[in-house]
């Protein structure tokens, strides 16, 4: 059976001497397994379309669950991601978290969509990498179930808490007053807390329009990596990797 789908590439890994396999984000099918014949040659029809952190146009022939790349071409290349290793390092964490994420074979359109807007505002630098950085991991906590609860001190309801905390393992903001109940909580300057609720509420193609410097970003960016780490319970290597940079 063969089907055109759109996909994000997240994943190559090159088997024998002329193939990929690779983990890809469909528009159709959410994440699926695939096999690109011959993709290593020069002659591939589909050498461009499969490569890591492209966003592809996909010919796909599917049998008993196992599915080959027949042809591909290119939607979105995301260039910006080519010429600065700073930038191709952050967009593979967001690849690898995304394929953490992301189900098999259950289309995810708002999960697509948070990769495809945050590899295309790094490719064209809409903005500081922490920021675009930090809005994507809250932002993916919250698609995979985890939205913090944001409006209010989650002891004693305090709807402006003072000193806040994000609380990491049950998900929400305390008042340092309060943080005794908790073993885990990162403290949050304001203008962190106030970025944590607008990504978590924004709309999609909005994501990215707010503005944070200073402490508050330090505060802000510290907060979403720790808790998409909680949350994920596993390591990303591809963010040690960046963070060597």
């Amino acid at each position: 059976m063969f089907q055109t789908t759109k996909g994000l590439i997240l994943r190559e890994v090159r088997y024998k001497e002329a193939d990929r396999i690779l983990t890809i984000l469909t528009e159709s099918d959410g994440k699926i397994t695939a096999k690109a014949r011959g993709a290593l040659r020069k002659s591939s029809r589909s050498a461009a379309a499969t490569q890591q952190l492209t966003w592809s146009e996909l010919t796909l022939f599917g049998n008993r669950g196992k599915w080959t790349v027949n042809e591909g071409s290119v939607l979105e290349g995301f260039a910006g991601l080519r010429g600065e290793i700073e930038r191709l390092a952050l967009g593979s964490y967001f690849a690898e978290c995304l394929e953490a994420f992301a189900v098999e074979d259950q289309p995810d359109p708002a999960l697509l969509q948070l990769g495809l807007n945050s590899l295309y505002a790094l490719s064209e630098k809409l903005g500081e990498r922490a920021k675009i950085k930090a809005a994507f991991e809250l932002r993916l906590a919250c698609l995979a179930g985890f939205q913090p609860e944001l409006e209010a001190c989650v002891i004693c309801g305090k709807p402006e808490p003072e000193d806040p905390l994000l609380v990491l393992e049950d998900g929400g903001v305390c008042c340092r007053a309060c943080r005794k109940a908790y073993a885990g909580a990162v403290p949050l300057m304001s203008g962190a807390l106030a970025a944590l609720r607008y990504v978590a509420a924004a709309p999609a193609k909005k994501l990215f329009s707010f503005a944070l410097e200073g402490e508050d970003m330090k505060s802000f960016a510290r907060a979403a990596e720790l808790y998409l780490q909680a949350h994920a319970e596993r390591s990303f290597p591809t963010l040690a990797y960046y963070k060597q940079f």
